[in-house]
């Protein structure tokens, strides 16, 4: 691993974590024992730190995202969404750091000020809502789902998932445990 992904790696955890504010470029070159001078050669700016790791975190996501799709046939609509909720809740067991840090304030302020940010962020929700969307549109094309304004349909559905993904973030429950419960209230909604 090259220095500076060896940097990525550990500024995610840190600002996941820890926050941004709370996460001190001397505290991340002493934990992978380089230089604090080694952090600020790759990434100038702390703040550019932080935007690498969301660069790399919406990477990471998208990456899972194609490969889930490029593997999975439905035969419905709905069961394409059952298996969204599933591939949600893997992701955000898989990439739990990355996880923790989208559901932290900071991003969400910075992406005020910083378009770079929030481009990041809209790209990262925008790919996950889409599985969502997508598998309403072809509900509705097979008649598994209800007619329904897809998008805004999708985002609800893609919030519901993210709450509970939120419960297992803070360690506050099994969200896993949640999965048929989630998954008959997505039935419930789309399906009247």
């Amino acid at each position: 691993m090259s220095k500076k992904d060896a940097i990525l790696q550990a500024a995610t955890v840190l600002f996941s974590k820890n926050g941004f504010k709370e996460t001190s470029t001397a505290d991340l070159a002493k934990l992978i024992n380089v230089a604090e001078g080694t952090i600020f050669y790759h990434f100038k700016t702390k703040e550019k730190l932080f935007l690498a790791v969301l660069e790399k975190t919406k990477e990471m996501i998208l990456e899972e995202f194609d490969t889930y799709m490029g593997n999975q046939h439905f035969d419905s609509g709905m069961g394409m969404i059952e298996r969204a909720v599933s591939f949600h809740l893997y992701l955000a067991g898989t990439l739990e750091n990355q996880f923790l840090l989208l559901h932290r304030y900071y991003p969400y302020h910075m992406a005020e000020a910083v378009p770079e940010c929030r481009n990041y962020l809209e790209a990262i929700y925008d790919c996950l809502v889409s599985i969502y969307e997508d598998g309403i549109e072809m509900g509705i094309k097979d008649g598994s789902i209800d007619p329904l304004p897809s998008r805004k349909t999708a985002l609800i559905i893609f919030s519901m998932v993210d709450g509970v993904v939120r419960f297992k973030t803070y360690n506050l429950y099994n969200a896993n445990a949640l999965f048929n419960e989630l998954v008959t209230a997505c039935r419930r909604m789309l399906k009247t």
